[in-house]
């Protein structure tokens, strides 16, 4: 359960913080509510608490664990876009989207790793392009947030790793 003032992220919007937690009437019944306040653009989602989990409303990784993030990205083994290439762009964007959709920074991580392999072979379609962008913003957010440094640091970082 997340507290009031931390941050978090919820999958639909990405890096969130625990505004507030307040009781509402819903349906004839009192449920309690994660207020959330996304931090790229400022709007405030309501989530109830007892559904955080199945909308994948979870923690920031913790500062131990980005080098698991770091290792998928600097992976440069053979993986299935290298076997998969001549798969179509959509059936590829459906599944890169599905696991952004999965709020698990692994999957995150692995797409942008992905798509950056399929980069280097082929021109990425504009599908491709924007979940590449967004798969490189909410693991910048978030890493920026767990290891409490600033954006441009972890770009670099991240950048580097996928040379």
């Amino acid at each position: 359960m997340l507290k009031i003032g931390e941050n978090g992220v919820y999958p639909a919007h990405g890096v969130v913080e625990v505004v507030g937690i307040e009781s509402k009437e819903f349906r004839g019944t009192a449920k309690r509510f994660y207020i959330l306040k996304v931090l790229d653009n400022e709007v405030t989602v309501m989530v109830p608490t007892d559904n955080a989990n199945t909308v994948g409303l979870r923690p920031i990784v913790s500062k131990s664990k980005v080098s698991r993030v770091y290792n998928i990205l600097g992976n440069k083994e053979k993986s299935k876009v290298r076997t998969n290439g001549n798969q179509s762009w959509n059936k590829r964007y459906r599944e890169y989207a599905d696991k952004l959709k999965s709020g698990d920074i692994y999957e995150v991580a692995s797409v942008l790793r992905e798509i950056r392999l399929l980069q280097n072979g082929k021109e990425l379609s504009f599908g491709e392009r924007r979940i590449m962008d967004s798969a490189l913003g909410l693991l910048i957010k978030e890493i920026s947030i767990s290891k409490k440094q600033k954006e441009d640091k972890i770009e670099s970082e991240i950048k580097k790793l996928l040379e």
